[in-house]
């Protein structure tokens, strides 16, 4: 039962951070560049103020998969840094801890450019 509330949790969460993205996209003229740069700095303000810790605890991977988890992970990233290096961790613990998503990122995105075909819009 306790994994059941678990993934009711995950899925509540994440259903939540989609659903308030999707309202902005239908409500408001935010083109969703906007919304996902507004998504991950949001992450980043909400874990620097200590709230975003609980919405974790709470959501589980629902609460850090999305782009606020993205921000959540610079922002704990540079946290930890800052902690080892001092004012030097600053510039790098962000980016140290999000580095193998990103590669990832880049990764899959080379190998879907080299195995599809570019097709023109037509207007």
């Amino acid at each position: 039962m306790d994994i059941l509330l678990k993934y009711l949790s995950v899925f509540a969460v994440g259903g939540l951070l989609c659903m308030i993205a999707q309202i902005l996209l239908d409500k408001t003229k935010l083109t969703s560049a906007r919304i996902l740069v507004l998504y991950v700095v949001s992450g980043v303000l909400l874990t620097a103020a200590g709230v975003y810790e609980y919405v974790v605890k709470i959501g589980h991977f629902g609460a850090t998969i999305p782009l606020t988890g993205f921000g959540y992970s610079l922002c704990k990233g540079v946290f930890k840094a800052v902690d080892m290096y001092g004012f030097r961790g600053i510039f790098t613990g962000g980016l140290a801890d999000v580095a193998a998503g990103i590669i990832t990122a880049v990764f899959l995105a080379l190998a879907a450019a080299l195995f599809s075909r570019p097709k023109s819009k037509k207007i």
